[in-house]
Formats: structure tokens, C-alpha cells, sequence
């Protein structure tokens, strides 16, 4: 699901202070290049990497280079980030140095080159308005890290890896000035981060006319809340498709059913979401005019049969579908799906089926199909269940799909014999849905025809862009493709390709359905949502659920209205509902400023009441609004009761008033005055008192309200300027109150309005959790977003009753896995509370804390490692935390080592190896510092060095020994290790049997279960398996210590360790010793 959304800023890596640019190799070419890209605004960037594999930071930068007069560069995580994949990602080179507010937008890709065929190398691309808060934008999951790391793959040439960027810069206007609406008609849906496959389903189901206008016939009562009604919700949502100029969100809808976590969307898949749409809609749609829409449209019949073979016996059961669940697994295309859903499948011998009155008999047991819907919905299993290893796996395998599905082919061959054969099942592709990416990540979006015509789009969130038909079937097909000469050198095994994007779902619709299904959606089928806003609407919400503006629209009255009802009869409606007679209703349409305040901006003209409710929609739409928002205004007399509205003149400017008291730290509506233009506030100080309930000649001082996105602007006003001078229009807010006395700094927590309305804007509830039970909520702190890190670490120790604050470390929140980030915020790392809430574009409510034993500066000192040391002669493995100053070294490690663990003999030597993927990569070196030393995904691992390899002879080898196993997958060999590796020394001569005594020994393997290993010599991946009476030593003849990748000596075996619960670190794998872990 889209937690590792396949394009999104690197998670949870805090680039601490400005990073030092290095200068840019200036060399001829670079520089004629990096003109012309100022010119062309583009340009390619070649980063070749040595010694890859023994890169030893988790992440890695390039060197600086210059497009568009913008700084960049490449950030790579070369043993991924946090996933099994290699993370790669552009970055701004001097984002620390922009100034305040910085933005830049690019269109790039990315790409690693395959260096024995340029034909695969891996390119992916998108585009990203880069800034302050997200300065790097890339791939998580750019591809495996077993690929990359493979030799035989062809990635990695000489321990050598080559990155490619190309980036475009195109000013800022450009992307945003792509207009989805403009260049397509239809517009996209926002990503709300946790959504997964929601947006595609929702433009497909939206496409599909006759299922829109159901929708829209759906009688929804006006009481009816969108965020718990999903069929207004829905309603709500296809009416802003139709109608918006910009792309819609879904929060509503998701809070409709329910599904408004990240959880949610991971815990089920699209066709549960499907399912709970259809569900709830054909329930809703029970009693009315659209009863029966969804089955009409989608559902299908098919018989499950048993018959037996020699008796004259047999059953059948008709079930009903609504969407068909089709294998991709070792199905080439649709109607190879088809053909194995319809199998015969025989029960016989111990299989037999129980016959009621025939007893145990011989049977054929299958499904045939008794009706197909008009609308065909096909879902891909594209994801299934490994019991071999114990975990989902996406099936990426090539499968095809027609453009025109013929159902009928072959006599017939799906139908039962009970079919309606009258009907031509031939069908269209109408939309499909595809997944990008792997089993734990990736992106959603779908290719959808609305009219069944040639022309398709892409709904990619937001973005909505014209494409081909190759794009839509051959590219999204999914497979491999095939080397055609493999390279010399390569061992000529073929090379392949994985293309992670392809389809997982497909709609289809019947070509004698099409005039029905894809009918015209007009104006008369959607009913107009009017909001009617009333002052007891702004005194019942201003002060408890709202502080600024007006009114929160989705809390007033709603009338459902069809498009071509008569203002004039709505307003009867209106005094049915309100008590209120027509002659004393005044309309006024709200309006939606620059500054993103919601304002009634003027009243309906006599005119414009006249219109249809349809009409006046029209002029709503100019400001901005989905939902014709009206505020109803009723003056009322000296006897409270209503009365005509006077006459407005242009002169007049309707002003809304909220009274602030200090003391109850309140706010509230107090009522509205129509001002003349020319007039100023010290004339209406006495009618303000008087709706205050204040003494007449109380002193007061007026504030007006601005705005508060995304800060609060609020001034104060002078009383002896006219209200047109000081710039008031119709719709402005004046806050006022009692002037403050003196002391009132001290006396109250917010004396004014203005600093009122900041503690409002900024106040902020806390949920904090112990980091270890991250899932359960300890304590709420109501704090200030602009609370400076100082503080918040001082109420929280407040809290827990610690006297040093600095004992406090704090963890921010990863709202798309709902989980904590893993790494921690750095002391003073951030500047105030806002920016540890803020995840990407979402903001999150939660912080974890933990209690540290020494202050969190001093521990930022300290390097912590794990160290996994296993005992020369016990068979187990213990893991052992240490923490040093960073900038001690590796000598110091094993120093510190030797303290805590038990040694085979007191002078016993020990290193430290790296260790990953069940691999040997380095010994180091005891002056190694230990700061730049990652343990994240590597195992560390300290052993004693045995006797043997102190003394080795000049013709001695030192190589490496792995276990593996192999596996095929896509039809092609594939080498996997597993369990601990190890170093083993081999004489000059000796046979294969010799060395074979010394590691069953070593490793203490019963001869029963040693005598079915094979063993083989390794290089580039390829086993090339040995006798016992091969000289083994003559393979390996380099004098120093083999790579990781290069050459070893393979003991191939059944992996017959139970696989543990997946966990960051690869190597806790099997063959393996017990683990204790010591603190």
C-alpha cells in the first residue's frame, strides 16, 4: 500500500545543519553542458560509484551538479531504506541555504544502468514541486536490492554501479498551470496519503454513466451528514467530478464508512472496498426509484455442479457474482483465466464425492456460468500467499488482455447448459487498474475510456493526462522480457527483466449494454445541495466548534433541490422549514477571498431570484463554491418578530461582530449592524456596548478579523477612521472587547484578541506514548504548535516528574504506517512542535517519549552498536549493545568486547565482520572509526579468529564458505543463501573430501543429514558443483581475501531452520544458533 508510496520524499532521514557543497568537477564538458541546460533547461548527470558493495553509510550523496541555475544532486541509501529495496531519490544540494519559502519545481528520472545490457537498465520518473519541507523526492522501492547486489545481473560491473539522472527544471508556473480540466475535461482526486487503490475505483466507477446517475437519484434526506452517509457522500463527490475545476478530495467519503485510517486501506483490498461500496449503496437504493441499480449492472450468475460418472446423480447450486476473482499464476492471458475456472475437476479414489442414496461414487465436480453482467468486473490475482515463505508475494508474470473479450467463443464453452444463449457476450475494455510497484509499496492509478471511444486517460491522483492504447495493454501487460544474446562472459544464462507496473483489475462492458450503460448524465438527474446559514448557526458554533470565520457549512441546514425548482418555490420550502414568511427572507451567497476566508459577499438581486436553482449555481461557481452556500438574513423588529429587510444601499456594508472576554478566555457571536461607508466605529461604540451587555459608555477597543491561514492576521481598528478608509467591505468580522487594564499581561494567559486568536490557532493536543507500547495513547498535552523544542521536552518531563528535561528523547509519527519513525528527533533537532508533527504533507497528533539514563546531548556522543558475538565452542549467539564516544574505533569495540563475553582461551583474538544477505563483506580494520559504521541492516558480528588462520603457509587460502539453496523462480535459477557464513582456510592439494571432514566438523552435522549436501564452487552466482576428488584449492587463486559477490565455496542444503517473523535484519535467518540478547 502506499506507505512506501513509490514516489515520495525519503522518510524519516534528518539532514542535520547546512551540508557542505562540494565543488562541482569542473572539467570542459561539464561546464559546456551545464550551460546549455541553462539554456534548455535541462540536462543528464552520470554518477558512477566504486567499490559499491562496500559502501558503509546508509546513505550516499553525489557530487553537486546544476540545472535550470539550481544546485542537485542524487541520494542513494545503497542498502535501502528501511526495505529490500534500493532507495534513490534527487535532492536539492542547497536547500539548507534557500532562503525562507523556496520552491522549484522538475520533472526527472532516475535511472541504474545495466552494464552488460543497456536494454534493462531500470529508469523510473515523475516530477515534484521540491521545497523546504520536501527538498528530496524519489523512489523507496527503486528496484531489489538482490538484483543490484547480483553480479550476474549486470548492474553491477567490477563492484562498480553507474546512476543516471536527467532533470528537467521548468519554472513553477509550468506544472501547476497543468490544468487536468483544461487539457481533458475531467478532473483527478487528491491523494489523502493512505488511500491505496480508492482513487482509481472511484474514477472507474464514476466513468461509468448509468452507475452515476443512480447515484444521483439516490434520495438522500436533508438531514443527512456527508461524513456519515455514504450516499451523499458519494453524491457529493461525483457532483464535484462533474463540476470542479480542480481535483476533489475524498476525507468525507472515507469517514462515511468508516475507512479513515491508514489501517483500513491496508487491512483490505480493492475488491472489499468494492464490495462495502456496492453493499451499502444497494441497500440505500432499496425502496426507491434506482432499486436494483447495482445488481442490474454488475451481477452475474454462474452454477457450481457435481455430476456423477456412473450413476445417474447430480447436484447444482446457482450462486451470484459480482466480481470474478481470475489466476494470473500460470495463465498466459484472460481466456486462459476463463478456461481454468471452468476445469472439470474429477473426484475419485479417496476423493470420491458422497452421493445421497448412491453412496461414495466417481464424480466431475466444476462451474459453468449461467448469466454475465452488463458491467464485467474482473479482479487479477496479482497478489498471493507464499506458503513456502511464509509471506504475500505480487505475481508479476506476463498476462494479456483483450481490447474485446468474446465470451462466447467456442460454442459457448463458459456458459451452462441452462444459459439465456440469446444474449452476445462480446464485450469492451472500459477501464483497467494498475499497481506499480512491490508486495509492501507502491502506486495506484487507472486507465479509464468514459465513452468507450479510442481515446484513453490516465488517473493518477490528481492528474488526469490523455494516453494511448499501447500504454494501456502492452505496457501494463506485466513480465519480463527476454535478453536475446546473452552477454560472453555471463555464463550466456538468459538476462531478465521485471516490470513491477501492470494491471490488477479490469472492467469490461457489454456491447449490447453500451447505449444503456454509458447514457448521458444531464442536469436534470443532479439535485442542487443548498447550504442555508442563519445566525443561530453563527452564535451556536462561534466560541465551541469554530474560533475564525463564520460558520463550518457542513454543520447548516442542507436542502436537496432539483436543479430546475424556482428560487422563488425553494423559498417556500424554506419558510415551511424555518418558520420565517418569504417577504422576510434575504439571501446572500457566500464567497470564498484570496486569503481563503468564507465571507457572504453581497445579496440575490430580485433578478436572480427569479431563476432556477440550476441558474443561480452558475453564479455560486464564480465564487468558487461546489455547494451553492447561502446565508439567510432576517432583520426582526421591535416586537421580535421578522420584518421586511430594508432596502441595501451601495453606501450600506454589512459587518458581523464576535465579542472576546479575557477573562472566560471566550468568544463569541454577538450579532451583525448594516454601517454607512462613510461613518466610523466611534458612532456605533454605544449599540456595540448594548449587544455586549455592557454599560453604555464602556471603553472598548475593536479588532478586525482577517484571515488565519496560514497565520493569524488580525489588526486593531481605529475608532475615528471611516470603516471605508480603514478598507471594510460587506461580509468583514470586527472582534471586540473591554479594554485591558494594565496589569492584565500578568491577570490573564491572552489579554487581547489578536493573541486570543494565535493561542487558538496554534493550540495543539498531544497524544504521547511510551516508544515501547507505541500502539497505546500514556498522557494528552494541550500545547502550542509554535512551542520551541525546549518546551515541549520540559512539559513532558513535567509530566512524568523528571527533573532533567534532557533526559527526554522524542520520536515522531509516521502517519502513512502509523507507526513511530526509526530514527529519533536529535536533541534541539527541530525548532518548534509543528515541524515534529509535520510527516510529508500530513500532520499527525502524536509524539513518543522515552526516558533516557544520560541526557540526550551526552548520548548523541555515544555511537550504539549491535553486536552479534558468536562463541567459538558453544553453539549459541549473543547480541551485546555497545555504546562509545563515535569516535572511537573498532579496536575499541572488540577492547570493550572482550569485558563482557566468554573467550575460548584468555589470549583469544576476536574480529569484527560485516555481514548481510548471509554474506561475508568486510573484516575491519581495528583503527576503523566506529561513527560511520551502520547496523542497521548489516549484522555485526565478532568471533574469535581461529588458530589456523594466524599461520597460514604461503600457499594457504583463506575462502569463503556459504550455505544456499536454489530456487526458480520465472523460470529461471536462482541462487539463494541463507544461515551464518564463514571463513574457512585450504591447503594447497587438498581434495574436496578433506576439506569436507573439516567443515562437518566445524559446523556439527549428523552424518545421515551431511551426506545429502552438495557442494560447489561459486563464482559471479553460477555453482559449478565439485567431487570429492577435486583440488579446491586450484578454483580459488587469488591470493587475497575473496569478495562477497566474487567466489566462495557453496554448501547447498535444505534451509530446515523455521523462518522467524520478518524482521530489519536479513540475517537472522536460519542455519543458525539461538539468540539471547543481552542489554
Amino acid at each position: 500500500q502506499e506507505d512506501e508510496e513509490m514516489l515520495v520524499p525519503h522518510a524519516d532521514v534528518v539532514v542535520e545543519g547546512p551540508q557542505p557543497m562540494e565543488a562541482v568537477q569542473a572539467d570542459a564538458n561539464n561546464v559546456a553542458e551545464n550551460q546549455a541546460a541553462e539554456e534548455a533547461q535541462t540536462s543528464r548527470f552520470t554518477w558512477t560509484i566504486d567499490n559499491f558493495s562496500r559502501l558503509n553509510t546508509k546513505k550516499h550523496y553525489s557530487d553537486p551538479f546544476v540545472v535550470g541555475g539550481y544546485k542537485w544532486r542524487i541520494l542513494i541509501f545503497p542498502k535501502g531504506n528501511n526495505v529490500d529495496f534500493l532507495s534513490m531519490y534527487l535532492d536539492v544540494a542547497d536547500a539548507a541555504a534557500l532562503p525562507y519559502g523556496w520552491s522549484r519545481y522538475a520533472a526527472f528520472s532516475l535511472l541504474v544502468v545495466n552494464q552488460a545490457h543497456q536494454k534493462y537498465s531500470v529508469r523510473k520518473e515523475t516530477q515534484h514541486q521540491f521545497n523546504a519541507r520536501e527538498s528530496d523526492w524519489g523512489f523507496t522501492s527503486f528496484m531489489p536490492l538482490s538484483d543490484v547486489y547480483d553480479p550476474s545481473r549486470g548492474y553491477l560491473l567490477n563492484d562498480t554501479l553507474v546512476i543516471e539522472a536527467e532533470v528537467a527544471v521548468r519554472r513553477v508556473m509550468d506544472y501547476w498551470a497543468y490544468d487536468s480540466k483544461k487539457e481533458t475535461g475531467c478532473v483527478g482526486l487528491k491523494n489523502q496519503g493512505a488511500t491505496c487503490y480508492m482513487n482509481s475505483l472511484l474514477q472507474t466507477l464514476y466513468h461509468i454513466p448509468y452507475f452515476r446517475k443512480a447515484v444521483y437519484h439516490m434520495p438522500t434526506t436533508e438531514n443527512d451528514n456527508p461524513t456519515n452517509s455514504i450516499p451523499l457522500a458519494l453524491q457529493s463527490l461525483f457532483y464535484k467530478l462533474q463540476y470542479n475545476d480542480t481535483s476533489v478530495s475524498t476525507k468525507e467519503l472515507t469517514k462515511s464508512f468508516g475507512w479513515d485510517t491508514y489501517d483500513s486501506f491496508m487491512q483490505h483490498d480493492v475488491q472489499e472496498l468494492n464490495r462495502v461500496l456496492c453493499e451499502k449503496l444497494e441497500d440505500k437504493m432499496k425502496g426507491t426509484v434506482v432499486e436494483g441499480t447495482i445488481q442490474k449492472l454488475f451481477e452475474g450468475h454462474h452454477m457450481n455442479y457435481i455430476e456423477c460418472v456412473n450413476v445417474d446423480y447430480k447436484s447444482t447450486r446457482k450462486e451470484s457474482f459480482y466480481d470474478l476473482q481470475l489466476d494470473v499464476k500460470g495463465c498466459r492471458d484472460v481466456y486462459a483465466s476463463f478456461d481454468k475456472y471452468v476445469e472439470v475437476e474429477c473426484l475419485e479414489g479417496d476423493n470420491k464425492y458422497h452421493a445421497e442414496e448412491h453412496g461414495l461414487q466417481d464424480a466431475k465436480k466444476g462451474v459453468l456460468f449461467l448469466d454475465f453482467p452488463p458491467v464485467l468486473q474482473l479482479q487479477l490475482k496479482r497478489f498471493e500467499y507464499d506458503f513456502m515463505r511464509d509471506t504475500m508475494v505480487k505475481i508479476n508474470d506476463r498476462y494479456e488482455f483483450p481490447l474485446q473479450l468474446d465470451l462466447d467463443r467456442e460454442n459457448g464453452k463458459y456458459l451452462a447448459p441452462g444459459a439465456d444463449k440469446s444474449v452476445r457476450n462480446l464485450y469492451i475494455l472500459h477501464s483497467v487498474l494498475v499497481h506499480s510497484g512491490g508486495v509492501h509499496g507502491g502506486h495506484y492509478y487507472a486507465f479509464i475510456r468514459p465513452t468507450l471511444s479510442d481515446q484513453w486517460f490516465k488517473f493518477d491522483d490528481e492528474r488526469v493526462t490523455k494516453e494511448d492504447n499501447k500504454r494501456v495493454l502492452e505496457e501494463q501487460y506485466g513480465g519480463e522480457e527476454e535478453l536475446p544474446q546473452a552477454t560472453p562472459g555471463f555464463n550466456n544464462a538468459p538476462f531478465k527483466f521485471t516490470k513491477y507496473s501492470n494491471a490488477y483489475m479490469l472492467v469490461y462492458i457489454r456491447e449490447s449494454d453500451k447505449e444503456k450503460v454509458v447514457c448521458d448524465v444531464d442536469e436534470k438527474d443532479i439535485a442542487e445541495h443548498l447550504q442555508v446559514a442563519r445566525d443561530d448557526d453563527l452564535a451556536e458554533q462561534i466560541g465551541k466548534d469554530i474560533n475564525f470565520d463564520l460558520v463550518d457549512h457542513d454543520k447548516v441546514r442542507s436542502f436537496r433541490v432539483q436543479k430546475q425548482t424556482p428560487f422563488n418555490q425553494f423559498k417556500e420550502e424554506v419558510a415551511k422549514e424555518f418558520g420565517i414568511p418569504v417577504q422576510f427572507q434575504r439571501y446572500w451567497i457566500w464567497a470564498k477571498r484570496q486569503n481563503h476566508t468564507y465571507r457572504p459577499n453581497r445579496p440575490l438581486t430580485a433578478q436572480e431570484e427569479t431563476q432556477a436553482v440550476g441558474q443561480l449555481r452558475e453564479a455560486s461557481n464564480k465564487m468558487h463554491n461546489a455547494e451553492l452556500k447561502l446565508f439567510l438574513e432576517v432583520e426582526i423588529g421591535p416586537d421580535l418578530l421578522p420584518i421586511t429587510p430594508p432596502e441595501k444601499t451601495k453606501d450600506e456594508i454589512l459587518l458581523f461582530f464576535k465579542l472576546y472576554d479575557p477573562e472566560k478566555e471566550e468568544l463569541r457571536y454577538v450579532g451583525r449592524i448594516f454601517v454607512k461607508s462613510t461613518g466610523k466605529p466611534a458612532e456605533i461604540l454605544n449599540k456595540l456596548n448594548e449587544m455586549a451587555g455592557f454599560a453604555p459608555d464602556e471603553d472598548i477597543e475593536l479588532f478586525e478579523e482577517i484571515k488565519f491561514e496560514p497565520c493569524v492576521m488580525c489588526e486593531p481598528l481605529d475608532k475615528r477612521t471611516s470603516f471605508r478608509l480603514s478598507q471594510l467591505e460587506d461580509g468583514d468580522i470586527i472582534c471586540y472587547q473591554k479594554v485591558p487594564p494594565i496589569d492584565s499581561e500578568e491577570q490573564y494567559c491572552y489579554p487581547d484578541v489578536p493573541s486570543f486568536l494565535e493561542y487558538v490557532h496554534n493550540r495543539q493536543v498531544v497524544h504521547f506514548r511510551s516508544l515501547e507500547r507505541p500502539k497505546e495513547d500514556d498522557f494528552c498535552l494541550e500545547l502550542s504548535k509554535i512551542n520551541t523544542y525546549d518546551e515541549v521536552v520540559e512539559r513532558v518531563a513535567q509530566r512524568l516528574g523528571l527533573d532533567d528535561p534532557s533526559k527526554i528523547r522524542l520520536t515522531s509519527h509516521n502517519c502513512y504506517s502509523q507507526q513511530p519513525k526509526p530514527q529519533p528527533i536529535k536533541y534541539r533537532g527541530v525548532d518548534h512542535l509543528s515541524d515534529m508533527l509535520v510527516h510529508y504533507n500530513q500532520t499527525s497528533d502524536v509524539l513518543y517519549y522515552e526516558t533516557l539514563d544520560i541526557p540526550l546531548p551526552e548520548l548523541q556522543g555515544l555511537k550504539n552498536l549491535k553486536v552479534a558475538f558468536h562463541h567459538a565452542t558453544k553453539d549459541e549467539v549473543v547480541i551485546h549493545n555497545i555504546r562509545l564516544p563515535k569516535q572511537s574505533t573498532v579496536g575499541d569495540v572488540i577492547d570493550e568486547l572482550k569485558t563482557k563475553v566468554d573467550l575460548s582461551h584468555p589470549d583469544a583474538e576476536l574480529r569484527l565482520l560485516e555481514v548481510f544477505y548471509h554474506k561475508i563483506y568486510k573484516i575491519f580494520p581495528s583503527n576503523e572509526k566506529i561513527e560511520n559504521i551502520n547496523d542497521q541492516y548489516w549484522t555485526l558480528r565478532a568471533e574469535e579468529i581461529p588458530e589456523d588462520e594466524k599461520n597460514l603457509e604461503p600457499n594457504d587460502r583463506l575462502i569463503h564458505v556459504y550455505h544456499f539453496t536454489k530456487e526458480t523462480a520465472q523460470n529461471q535459477m536462482q541462487v539463494q543463501n541463507f544461515g551464518e557464513p564463514f571463513f574457512l582456510v585450504i591447503r594447497e592439494g587438498e581434495t574436496l573430501a578433506e576439506i569436507k571432514v573439516r567443515i562437518q566438523k566445524k559446523l556439527r552435522v549428523p552424518d545421515e543429514e551431511f551426506s545429502k549436501w552438495k557442494f560447489a564452487f561459486l563464482s559471479l552466482g553460477r555453482p559449478e558443483y565439485l567431487q570429492d576428488t577435486d583440488i579446491v584449492s586450484s578454483r580459488f587463486q587469488r591470493r587475497d581475501v575473496y569478495g562477497a559477490w566474487e567466489q566462495y565455496l557453496g554448501l547447498e542444503h535444505t534451509d530446515t531452520t523455521p523462518k522467524r517473523a520478518y524482521t530489519a535484519n536479513q540475517n537472522r535467518h536460519a542455519y543458525e544458533k539461538p539468540v539471547k540478547i543481552y542489554n
